[in-house]
């Protein structure tokens, strides 16, 4: 068996293979409710063979939202629609997880594809349009030439407490719904990762100024979370690993933060990068993977790769040369939903075992056409 395609345990979870669909964000919510896109968007991954399916990034409260159209977990009544996805995720063989979020001083952006400027009283209200003020941890916008980054109220006290409290009700809410894992997102220029770098954070209380400092909001959340998050369960954080900016947060600081995110409980951390103002990416294939690397040896931590991903050769040799400890992938799922049993079987694989067995017909058609072994 390939090493991609074998079960991997965290904690009492058991994967049935290392392949991930990161979360990816489809603003396609009321309120905050799942809704018929995000099961059919989401289950499709399930029948396709992924071991781990993340949903997107959910808002622990409602200013947390990225956009007014994000999926949110700050009250019960959301509950049911995301026990209906993971059911089905779960009768397909596929581990469910959730990203719980905050964006901080990035929230309350536009949705790309509705022009809310144009549009009518009776237009936004089909839409679920709402518009707030954010927050974050300092007073600057995100983007001084971007309009739709609005600058931010800064969090006191009574603030970051509501924080912290809004991750650890969302996650009772996601293990109510019968989520696997949880992932506390800290990463892409969100409000955890905000406060982690210097490019955002200009406090000058205990959440500001030096690395330790800077650190306190998400180990203070991990905390949280990890203490009423079953501990049967694992609890994965996603950093950007690098601000690839020369004054933010660089992956030194990362391997540091993961090996304290290890000591309070965290089984896994899922490595991308990025999400400032004036970073410089290269973003070229397999781009992310040194940073799963750097902080899988320098925290003897577990991690995921993602970024440009999909190829099965390089997925297999990133696991077995021990880059990472699984491949995400997002823009290549939706190209491919079936992406898993297309790539056992470029592996090696001869059997349909991962298929459904409503697709497993897939196997007569390539025994008529001589595909996949039966040359």
């Amino acid at each position: 068996m390939s090493q991609l395609f074998s079960p991997i345990t965290l904690r009492d979870l058991t994967i049935r293979n290392r392949t991930v669909v990161a979360a990816m964000c489809q603003y396609s919510a009321q309120d905050g409710f799942a809704n018929d896109w995000h099961f059919a968007h989401l289950g499709r991954f399930a029948i396709g063979g992924f071991g781990l399916v993340i949903l997107e990034a959910t808002g622990v409260v409602p200013e947390g939202r990225i956009s007014y159209a994000d999926l949110g977990l700050w009250k019960d009544e959301q509950i049911a629609p995301l026990a209906r996805i993971v059911d089905f995720l779960h009768s397909q063989g596929t581990a469910a997880g959730i990203q719980l979020a905050h964006a901080g001083r990035k929230a309350s952006t536009p949705v790309s594809w509705n022009d809310t400027a144009k549009m009518s009283a009776a237009e936004k209200a089909a839409v679920g349009y709402e518009n707030w003020t954010p927050v974050g941890p300092s007073a600057i916008a995100h983007s001084s030439s971007d309009a739709s980054f609005q600058t931010p109220t800064e969090l006191d006290a009574a603030g970051i407490r509501q924080v912290i409290d809004g991750f650890v009700s969302a996650a009772k809410r996601a293990d109510a719904a019968g989520f696997d894992t949880v992932e506390i997102h800290a990463a892409h220029g969100y409000l955890l990762n905000q406060f982690l770098s210097p490019l955002a954070n200009q406090r000058t209380d205990q959440y500001g100024g030096s690395r330790e400092n800077r650190m306190r909001l998400l180990l203070e959340v991990t905390v949280a979370v990890r203490a009423v998050w079953p501990q049967g369960k694992p609890l994965l954080v996603r950093l950007s690993v690098s601000d690839w900016h020369p004054d933010g947060w660089q992956v030194e600081d990362s391997v540091v933060l993961s090996r304290e995110l290890k000591a309070l409980g965290v089984d896994a951390i899922d490595c991308s990068s990025g999400g400032f103002d004036g970073a410089k990416i290269d973003a070229v294939a397999n781009y992310q993977v040194p940073f799963a690397k750097a902080v899988r040896d320098g925290a003897d931590i577990a991690t995921m790769a993602v970024g440009l991903l999909g190829d099965a050769q390089g997925a297999e040799a990133i696991l077995t040369s021990g880059e990472a400890d699984f491949v995400a992938l997002a823009r290549g799922a939706l190209d491919d939903p079936n992406w898993p049993v297309h790539a056992r079987h470029e592996l090696g694989a001869t059997d349909y075992d991962l298929w459904p067995v409503q697709t497993n017909r897939v196997s007569s058609r390539d025994r008529s056409l001589g595909l996949r072994g039966w040359a």
